[in-house]
């Protein structure tokens, strides 16, 4: 039972992510201004690494779509 409110509060934190994303003018969710020098864009940052970290979860590692095919690839943990 635990499990299952586990999963559906990732699945949760991933909508609300995603829909922050998709609309981050929306101003409900506004969590920092985007106008203020430097910090502005922190709270989208925020929905990103949510965004990755979920899907690193369920076994999609986005974080690998840029790495270089050249480099030595660490075998897989025994």
């Amino acid at each position: 039972m635990i499990r299952l409110f586990k999963e559906m509060f990732i699945i949760f934190l991933a909508l609300v992510s995603l829909l922050y994303l998709l609309n981050p003018t929306l101003g409900i969710l506004e969590f920092l201004p985007d106008n203020l020098p430097l910090v502005g864009n922190l709270d989208e940052g925020l929905a990103v690494v949510i965004l990755l970290n979920t899907a690193r979860y369920y076994g999609i590692d986005l974080t690998r779509l840029y790495a270089r095919g050249d480099k030595q690839r660490l075998p897989p943990p025994r």
